[in-house]
């Protein structure tokens, strides 16, 4: 069962990551923030696996679009670019690095599938280095400076 310290630490970061949607859509209205229902049929469409990866992204750029659009019917696969953000409050004045973030292992499982069309938005909400910055996962391997492994488990209910 959650701690109410951990609970409040996820509902930190659900607002941190709404402030990061809500600034997003004002600087770059070419992201679609799909809902969970959304994500589904874009994983469809890219012929992946639904159950293991609906959570492993939260927006979506289409290639050649400056507008997000509306429907996807028309879209092509390939010109679908999924992005998974990773926002902080910290000041970071050389926006990405010095960057502290989790990801889980389907995260970097689809980017490694999808390579270009798989991207990580950075984005810092301070208000002395607010801004925002992409990098694909060799982008994101050529910047990191250490990775760690940290298990999460939550035991079988009675």
């Amino acid at each position: 069962m959650a701690t109410e310290h951990s609970y409040r630490i996820t509902l930190s970061n659900n607002k941190t990551e709404d402030a990061a949607i809500a600034y997003l859509r004002t600087v770059d209205p070419s992201l679609l923030f799909p809902d969970a229902e959304s994500r589904k049929s874009i994983l469809e469409l890219l012929s992946l696996p639904v159950k293991k990866f609906h959570r492993t992204f939260d927006a979506i750029r289409v290639v050649g679009c400056d507008i997000a659009p509306t429907v996807l019917t028309d879209v092509q696969a390939q010109d679908i670019q999924l992005i998974e953000l990773k926002t902080t409050r910290k000041f970071l004045p050389q926006l990405p690095l010095g960057f502290f973030f989790g990801a889980t292992e389907n995260e970097f499982e689809l980017a490694r599938l999808l390579r270009q069309q798989y991207q990580f938005r950075f984005v810092s909400l301070h208000e002395k280095s607010h801004g925002h910055s992409f990098l694909s996962l060799e982008e994101l391997d050529t910047l990191t400076h250490n990775r760690r492994i940290q298990y999460q488990i939550q035991f079988k209910r009675p």
